[in-house]
This record gives structure tokens, sequence and C-alpha cells, in this order.
């Protein structure tokens, strides 16, 4: 092991804790949680959401972090430390945050523009049609919003793990609690009456995000809302990517795992369910039903509508609720360069600071060509699972739908038929811990999650 490596530990269980809780809260908790939820019949989407979160995020997030804590390495050599024959999944592994990056950057910059719009008071302007796309395409701003995006996750990281990452964490993660808590009550308290003469309250969109909606559900539809949570689970736990592995290696042993997994799954998921009642009430407010029916497009457009539509208030909120994504946005970001330049430094031997600076130069020039995809290659591909993208999508589709269900596969088979439970339970129960849900992860990682898994895999390259 390097020396650079051996002085990479987290000084506490909470710095653990809140860093892997803000790798998994990010702009798919934030962004994307609450678009599924209003799509996939509200109260019916989380009650999946939630039974998966117990049992089949608790078996990846417990794998990832006990593997790495119990081999001491990253992602890249945690596998074949483990077994030799499996140090091909640790490559594989190493792709999926390699890829990520390239385009994570541009849509925290994208967030970074809204906030510098309603520092300027543009909200009206933020709120045409119009405004987002004229933005992503053109040339120069989205780089430049990038760019500034970028330095301050490459600097975060480039100050090391206790220093940089874990005070980072601890400063920001509390703070996004209290603002995401705050904007969610207030949202509750709207009323608005359209042009129509049609009124309607925040506390009627809470029911309309709770309750459970039945109505036309088929076997087909069903499965749709069932992977639509299970990808939405993998996209938020930052499972699969290298990350919890890495971030794994950095805990003490005298830390307990199960205690501190529990919190990680609590503090994502409470996260994920307070975006949606901080936003779905709001929209549901001041555009009814047809406006959460925006998809991926609720927080940059249908949004800002709605701050516009709250008069003189719309400005500071809007503001408050920008900087909030954009405090998500670099504390998933962050971790997953931190895993870029763990595996690094690990390959080159070389110290974190230099290798923190040709990590960040070599995201911006793949960020900027992602940037570029929106004008100069610009081009339409339809991809194996039925959606039409351009270079942004082709790469998000390559990681979170194509590498990262085979990394999970591929994970399960080796802690459950290779390797067996027992390999994690001993970690987990090191130092006399208890594992409390120790038949659960056995029957979990050896039957169900493959399964899971390899339905998944197959839906993502169009063969279902």
């Amino acid at each position: 092991m390097s020396q650079s490596k051996k002085g990479a530990k987290f000084t506490s269980s909470l710095g653990f804790i809140l860093t892997a809780a803000g790798s998994a809260v990010g702009v798919g908790n934030i962004w994307r949680f609450p678009y599924l939820a209003a799509r996939d019949g509200g109260g019916l989407f989380i009650l999946i959401y939630l039974i998966l979160v117990v049992t089949f995020g608790f078996t990846l997030l417990t794998s990832d972090i006990a593997f790495g804590r119990k081999t001491g390495q990253n992602a890249l050599r945690a596998y074949g430390t483990a077994n030799k024959k499996w140090n091909f999944l640790g490559k594989i592994t190493f792709l999926v945050p390699a890829i990520i990056m390239t385009y994570y950057s541009v849509i925290g910059g994208w967030v970074l523009k809204y906030v510098a719009v309603y520092i300027t008071g543009d909200k009206a302007e933020a709120a045409s049609d119009s405004y987002f796309m004229d933005f992503v395409t053109s040339k120069i701003s989205p780089v430049v919003f990038m760019l500034i995006f970028l330095a301050i996750t490459a600097f975060i990281v480039y100050c090391g793990v206790e220093k940089g990452i874990e005070r980072f964490s601890k400063f920001v993660m509390p703070g996004l609690l209290v603002m995401i808590i705050a904007i969610a009550i207030y949202s509750l308290t709207l009323k608005h009456t359209d042009a129509s003469g049609a009124a309607r309250t925040g506390l009627e969109g809470l029911a309309v995000y709770l309750i459970p909606d039945f109505s036309g559900l088929t076997v087909g539809r069903f499965l749709n809302i069932l992977l639509d949570a299970m990808s939405q689970l993998f996209f938020s736990l930052s499972v699969s990517m290298g990350i919890m592995v890495t971030y794994g290696s950095y805990v003490s042993k005298e830390t307990d795992l199960s205690s501190s997994i529990s919190k990680i799954e609590l503090f994502d998921t409470g996260v994920a369910l307070l975006a949606g009642m901080m936003i779905i009430p709001a929209v549901y407010v001041f555009s009814g039903i047809d406006g959460m029916s925006s998809g991926p497009s609720l927080m940059f457009v249908s949004l800002p509508k709605v701050f516009e539509s709250m008069g003189g208030a719309g400005t500071f909120i809007g503001l408050i609720f920008f900087l909030m994504v954009t405090f998500a946005a670099l504390t998933s970001s962050v971790s997953i360069m931190e895993t870029l330049v763990a595996n690094c430094m690990e390959i080159f031997h070389s110290t974190r600071k230099k290798t923190s600076l040709i990590i960040g130069i070599l995201s911006l020039a793949a960020s900027v060509l992602i940037c570029l995809g929106y004008n100069i290659f610009y081009f339409e591909l339809k991809l194996p699972n039925g959606s039409v993208g351009q270079l942004l999508d082709v790469m998000d589709y390559i990681s979170n739908s194509f590498l990262m269900p085979l990394t999970s596969l591929l994970s399960c088979i080796l802690i459950g038929w290779v390797l067996k439970p027992k390999w994690i339970q001993e970690e987990m129960e090191y130092g006399g811990k208890k594992f409390r849900r120790k038949r659960l992860y056995s029957c979990m990682v050896k039957y169900i999650a493959p399964v899971i898994m390899a339905v998944l895999f197959i839906q993502s390259v169009g063969l279902l």
C-alpha cells in the first residue's frame, strides 16, 4: 500500500456517515426522485421504493462498504485482493466514475447557472419556455459554469480526505438538510387560484404525492414502476460505481458498519422523500397535475415557473433552492472524483495533489466535449433501452444503465457464490459488533439481488 493511501482515513464515524450520505444525496434525490414519484403513482412509487431500500439497497450498500474496509483497497484493487480471478471487476468498476465524471460537472454547471440567475433577480427570464434550451445549446456559457463547478470539486479533493472531503461534508450536509426541510414546510403552506378559478393548496399537492394511485394499474405498469424505483435506488445510493468501496477502505475498524449503513440509508431516503415533499406540492399548486408530468425538465423548466408565480418571494426561494441543489451536486461530484484520484494514486504511485490536478484537467477536457454535444457535436442516437439521446445521454446510459447493473450482478455472484456471504458478515461483526440484518443479507446477496440485477440489466440493454 502506498504512503499516500495509508494517510487517507476518516477521523470519525460521523465524518464517514456524512461523507457517504453526501455521496448518495445528489441531484438524483432532489431532481430525479420527485419526477419519478409524480409520474409513477405518487405513494405507490414511494411504497415500492421504501421496500427496495431496506432489502436491495441495503444489500448493495453493505457489500460495497464492507468490501472496501475488509480489503483496505479502493475499488480498482479490492476485488482482485479478495480473489485474483475477479480482478477484472475492479477495472469495470473504475470505468463507471470515469464516465460519470465527464458529464456530472456539466449538470453541476447548469445548476450553478440558475444560482447566478436568481442572484441577479432574473427569475422572469428563467421562467420562459426557451431559457434552459437556449442556455445549454450556447457554446460559451455552459463551459464557463461547468469550469467553476469542476474547479470547486477538484479543490476539495485536492485538500484530501480529512481536510477536504470530510470537513466539507460536515459543513454542507446539515445545512442542506435544514434548507430542504424549510422549503418543504413552505411548500405545504402555498395556495393559488388559477385563471379558470380553480384553487389548489400545498396540502392537496402533498396528498397527490403520498397517496398511492392504483388507477389503471396493470402488471406491465407495475413492472415499469418497479424498474424505475430500482434504477433510482441504484443511482441514489452511489453503489456499484466504486465510491462506497473506496470510502469503506477509509473507515476505521472500530466503526460500527451496521449502524453506519442504517444511518446512511435513513439520511439518503429521508432527503429523497423531503425533496418530493418540497417540489411536488409547489408544482401542483401553481401548475396542477399537468405541471407534474414534465419529467426530467421538472427542475430546470417547471420549477422556475413556480418561483415566478410566487411573486417577490420567488427570487429568494429560487435562490435557496438552487444553492441547495448545488451543494447536493458537489457532494456527489467530490465522491466521484475522489474515487478516480484514489485509484490513480494506486496505479501511478503519485501524490494526491498531483493526481487531483491531472484528473481535474482530464475531466475538464471531457466535460467540454459534453457541453459541445448540444451544439457543435450534436447528434441523435437511438439507445438500446428505446430512448433517443445525444452525447450526454449516451454517457449516462453506458454508466448507469449498462455498467452499474452489470457490476452489481457480478459483485453479488462473487460475494454470494464465490466468497460466500460469511466473508462480508465477518467484517460487519468485527470487534463483536452486531449485524442485525445478517439473514436478510445472505438471502438477498445469494438469490434475490442477482435475479433483480439480471432483469434490470436485460431490460436496460433492450432485450425486455
